[in-house]
This record gives C-alpha cells, sequence and structure tokens, in this order.
C-alpha cells in the first residue's frame, strides 16, 4: 500500500513563517556535488539558475534530489515565462519558481496562471506520473498544487520598476525579487550595479512592493549593498554563487601561493 508524503514548506512558507530576512546562494554550475555542498552549508534557500547556465531538466531534477535532504529551500529559475518550460520544471518536482522578465501585471499573471492548474490557470495535468506530486503519493495534489507551489517574478529592468507595485498586487504571485544586473543595463548603465541610480531604483522597487505586502528580495554580492538593501525592507537575498565562491577562492590561493614562489624564485638570483 503506497504510503503517503507531504511536501516540505515553499518558499511562500518560509517567508511567512520567519522574522528575519531569508539568506542564499546561487546554483549555476549544474554540480549536483556543489548543490549538495551549498544545501548543507545552513543558508535559507538557493536559487537553482535555469537561464543563464547550463543547466536544463534534467540537471534541474538531479539538482533538486541533490539538495532534498537538507534544510535548505531550492527556487528553480526557469529560462523564460514559457508555459512548457514553467509546466516541465514543476512537474519534475520544482516547488518553488523564479520567472524572469516580468515587466507588468499582464506577464505576471499569465506567469501565476501557467504554474496553476483549471480553472485558476493553464497549467497541464500530468502529476499521476509526476515527481510534482510524488508519482500520487501527495494526497489531493491536484487540488492543493495552488498551495504547495510559490511563484516569485522577477523585476529587471527600468519599465519593470515603474510597475512594481501592480506587479506584486497581482493573484498568485507569492514574492518579487529584483534583479540589479538588468535593471542597471536596461538604464544605460551596464555593468555599474553600485550606481547611484540603479541603487535607487532597487531602493524604490522594495518600497513600491512591501507597500503592496507582498515579500521582495534581491541580487547582491556586494555585502555591503546586500546589506543595505535587506536594511531597507528586503525580506531575501542572494549573495553568492557556488560558480563565484569557487572562482574567488582558487583566485585568493594562486595570488597567496604563486606570488609566494614567484617571490622565492626571484631573490634565489
Amino acid at each position: 500500500m503506497p504510503i503517503h508524503l507531504e511536501p516540505a514548506p515553499s518558499f511562500r512558507d518560509r517567508l511567512v513563517a520567519t522574522e528575519r530576512p531569508l539568506v542564499g546562494a546561487w546554483i549555476c554550475s549544474g554540480s549536483p556535488i556543489a548543490a549538495e555542498i551549498v544545501a548543507g552549508s545552513g543558508l535559507d534557500w538557493t536559487l537553482i539558475d535555469g537561464e543563464h547556465s547550463p543547466i536544463g531538466l534534467e540537471s534541474t531534477l538531479a539538482l533538486l534530489q541533490a539538495v532534498a535532504p537538507y534544510p535548505i529551500t531550492p527556487v528553480v529559475r526557469v529560462p523564460s515565462a514559457d508555459p512548457t518550460w514553467i509546466k516541465q520544471v514543476l512537474d519534475v518536482g520544482a516547488q518553488n519558481l523564479l520567472i524572469p522578465m516580468v515587466n507588468t501585471a499582464a506577464d505576471a499573471a499569465a506567469a501565476a496562471a501557467a504554474t496553476r492548474y483549471p480553472p485558476r490557470g493553464i497549467r497541464g495535468v500530468g502529476s499521476a506520473l509526476a515527481r510534482a506530486g510524488q508519482f500520487n503519493r501527495i494526497e489531493d495534489y491536484l487540488q492543493r498544487a495552488h498551495e504547495i507551489t510559490s511563484l516569485t517574478v522577477q523585476i529587471e529592468t527600468d519599465a519593470a520598476v515603474q510597475n512594481a507595485r501592480e506587479i506584486a498586487e497581482v493573484d498568485g504571485v507569492d514574492a518579487v525579487f529584483i534583479g540589479p544586473s538588468d535593471l542597471a543595463a536596461s538604464m544605460g548603465l551596464l555593468g555599474q550595479q553600485e550606481h547611484p541610480d540603479v541603487v535607487a531604483a532597487v531602493e524604490r522597487s522594495i518600497a513600491e512592493v512591501r507597500a503592496a505586502g507582498t515579500p521582495v528580495g534581491v541580487n547582491a554580492f556586494n555585502p555591503a549593498t546586500a546589506r543595505r538593501y535587506l536594511d531597507a525592507g528586503a525580506s531575501f537575498a542572494l549573495v553568492a554563487a557556488d560558480v563565484s565562491i569557487l572562482a574567488r577562492a582558487t583566485e585568493k590561493l594562486a595570488a597567496e601561493w604563486i606570488a609566494d614562489q614567484d617571490s622565492d624564485e626571484r631573490a634565489s638570483y
């Protein structure tokens, strides 16, 4: 006789249940080992990035399986708001989605519809065969899916900043995530995430989303900037990535050890 399973708390549940900001890191490498290391770190959440990485559908599944034993909440960013991508990622077991490049309330409503079964939305029904419902071991999954699944939408253009409050008020949007990199680019400030105008736009977005009563988060690898945004009211943040941690740590090793060796070689002449 099959056992009945209960899903883990969603990202929405985590945000509601905590009185402090949730801090996390990206998984961009596609490596299940790296994902497992991040998952056991004590961080609150991790973003599995299917937009700017080699991570596809099957590797998303492998990464979700790698982090599942750990008390970290995985969020999966899909490449676009294409309902087919959303359907497939949900069916392989992504409980929490991040949809990029949401510029209007209509964009947000379409994303929400893609995560929900009819009559609430347009998600295709295949849960009996899918990991999403633990292969029919989550009781009443079809009726509960909209409660089990969380949706975060990403605002990352100047146009989206203008519409931030309306986006945050859309039914089915559980949180809003701000992407300063693309925001800077859309403002004509490519690569200048720390520019005062970009920082002001992020802080304006935080205020507008909070005014709608919706949790808001941000990406910020600069610790001082991340703390500034958290102090401004951000409920969650990404402050590092598996690939950047490895890159900076190995560069530090090279600077310490190879520089010392070079100094020794010069001293011997």
